[in-house]
């Protein structure tokens, strides 16, 4: 009698299965466990991760990992996504600048030009002149208020049509002034307002959203600029397009220089020589490596976006396994396009501007994956034999098999963090495979990108859960519009604002993003992402290439387990009359530990 360990080291997930053999060849599948991933996938770092793993699986039908006999790894290829960007435009400040801000507290409404005065700087000013106050939070709401009505009323009174504040007071300045104008606040670099330079703000009434700075042409007529001060603009009114106020200023000298890096030529080398711009966009990049037949390596034009994500890329291989650089090839992109958020230079508030992005996940490999440093390292800290066993692909497809109501042929579907596997299964049990980038890690990139969330995390939590909008303490919106009401009252914090509906509870969402934006970027990053996957991927290993000739696809992986991935390909193959659906490993796993279970599997096979 022996303990069998498949061990399946995924791009997020390192997933373990345990089984035991009886010398006459009966196996018994006994416990499994899953535990995140530590390291790249297929460095020596990833045996934290598989001795997790083992010690919890073990631990459930109370043993010591010392008691396997055997661990069987996958041979795990790394896969890095990263972005580039098609057009990356930044306007660089030196001496003079157009700046832009979008307060979400203003008070008021209209549009007021004027020249910026400082409040410590008033008794300069002179009648006649249109003004725009700005105040920091050194001055009181009281102080800013009565100096407004003292300078605007009696003989000699100055033209205050607008107020900046860096205090968010400007409902309480309103209240107290007598000439009513439009007032913004949260301006928190009001020190960078240079004093006595042009100024136009604009303030929207409430549920409506600014006009003219939110125009280029509405910013040059308001402040007066030529053709080439106007093409400048142009990011600072795309970046306040949807806001309820805005302040542009105009400092003199129009000094501003624009540094743009191109977006560069990826070079794809494979039975074919194909060379395509960045700037076609990612259908045209698909259709160019499917033009490049079997790839041998990628790379990029120097000193381009593209080119310098691919050194990147290929550099962050080499420090993790230390192999030489000729020995690293990336030989699969998937390319997206996207929107991506970039910084105006110069900006009160960091503002950005939305521009278009190319998103690529690179698979890339080594002429030896470091998977036996890995194996050496297992036996000895475990004391215990580990062999590097099997292909993903293969062993997810032995797997798969374990599925109720499937049987030969059978094509599957391993959709992972980095990468998405496909293979599919003769009646004879030939095995077609294919290894395509990205998978779940790239739609979490995307989701993080297209909203200008900063946080990984956060686009990981809205990758996995559907969203709900808290209209009351006792009923929550759902993003199908389910109204969902509650006998307990909702938690404070979370009044009117947009939640991640999880198994422990709602997770506030920081940002002020509509609902209904962040679920069509998520949607649409999926489609982007496993929708194109899957359908590249099963074309490669269909036979004759016709995904006609598939009849069965069983979906497998940690993005299988996803709320609304699997019915989208349900949907999309409906046309082909493919029977579609999550695989249910062993019966009881559900779509994960195909691979290790797989593992264990073969090696019934090796043994006969």
């Amino acid at each position: 009698m022996s303990y069998i360990a498949g061990v399946d080291i995924g791009n997020s997930t390192t997933e373990a299965c345990v089984g035991e053999v009886t010398p006459d060849g009966n196996l018994t599948f006994l416990t499994s466990a899953s535990c995140p991933t530590t390291g790249t996938k297929g460095t020596l770092e990833n045996v934290h991760s598989v001795k997790n793993a083992l010690k919890l699986a073990m631990a459930r039908i109370g043993r010591e990992t010392s008691d396997i006999d055997l661990i069987r790894l996958n041979e795990a290829a790394p896969v890095i996504g990263d972005t580039a960007m098609e057009t990356l435009t930044e306007t660089v400040i030196t001496d003079s600048s157009m700046i832009g801000h979008n307060p979400s507290t203003p008070a008021g409404a209209g549009q007021a030009v004027g020249e910026i005065l400082l409040i410590e700087k008033i008794s300069r000013a002179v009648p006649g002149t249109d003004y725009i106050l700005a105040a920091s939070a050194d001055h009181s709401y009281e102080e800013v208020a009565a100096v407004v009505n003292q300078y605007t009323e009696g003989e000699g009174a100055l033209h205050i049509v607008g107020i900046i504040l860096q205090a968010d007071e400007a409902v309480l300045v309103e209240n107290r002034i007598h000439t009513k104008v439009p007032i913004i606040d949260e301006v928190r670099r009001i020190d960078r307002l240079p004093d006595g330079v042009p100024a136009a703000i604009e303030v929207a009434l409430p549920g409506q959203t600014i006009r003219m700075l939110s125009n280029p042409y509405g910013i040059a007529t308001l402040l007066g600029l030529t053709a080439d001060e106007t093409r400048t603009v142009t990011p600072i009114a795309k970046s306040l397009i949807g806001k309820r106020s805005a302040v542009v200023l105009k400092t003199p000298g129009g000094n501003v220089h624009e540094n743009v890096l191109p977006a560069g030529e990826i070079y794809f080398h494979g039975d074919q020589e194909i060379t395509i711009s960045l700037d076609e966009g990612a259908e045209k990049i698909m259709d160019a490596e499917s033009e490049a037949g079997d790839i041998r390596d990628i790379s990029g034009q120097p000193d381009t976006n593209v080119g310098n994500m691919l050194v990147r890329i290929r550099k962050g291989m080499g420090e993790l396994d230390r192999t030489d650089q000729a020995d690293i090839r990336i030989t699969d992109i998937l390319a997206v396009d996207t929107l991506a958020p970039v910084l105006i230079s110069g900006a009160l508030a960091g503002e950005t501007c939305l521009e278009k992005a190319v998103g690529i996940a690179a698979m890339v490999k080594t002429q030896k994956l470091p998977m036996q440093e890995i194996a050496q390292r297992l036996e000895s800290d475990l004391g215990t034999e580990v062999k590097v066993a099997g292909v993903e692909a293969v062993m997810a497809s032995l797997g798969a098999l374990t599925t109720p109501g499937t049987k030969l042929p059978l094509a599957i579907l391993d959709m992972g963090g980095g990468s998405t596997d496909a293979a599919v299964v003769s009646d004879e049990g030939q095995v077609t495979l294919t290894h395509q980038a990205g998978a779940g890690e790239l739609v979490s990139m995307l989701i993080e990108t297209e909203l200008g969330l900063g946080d990984r995390h956060i686009a990981e939590q809205i990758k996995k859960y559907p969203l709900a909008k808290v209209e009351s303490l006792f009923h929550m919106r759902m993003e199908n519009g389910q109204m969902t009401f509650v006998d307990e009252s909702i938690d404070p914090r979370f009044f009117g604002r947009v939640v991640l509906l999880t198994e422990k509870g709602l997770i506030r969402i920081e940002q002020e993003i509509p609902m209904e934006k962040i679920v069509q970027v998520r949607r649409e990053a999926k489609r982007k992402v496993f929708v194109t996957n899957a359908f590249r991927a099963l074309e490669k290993v269909a036979p004759d290439h016709n995904l006609r000739n598939i009849s069965t696809v069983v979906l497998v992986g940690g993005s299988a387990e996803d709320f609304e991935v699997p019915e989208m390909l349900m949907e999309e193959f409906a046309d082909y009359r493919i029977v579609c659906g999550r695989g249910n490993i062993r019966g009881s796993e559900g779509p994960r530990n195909a691979v290790a279970t797989g593992l264990v599997l073969s090696y019934l096979g090796e043994r006969s």
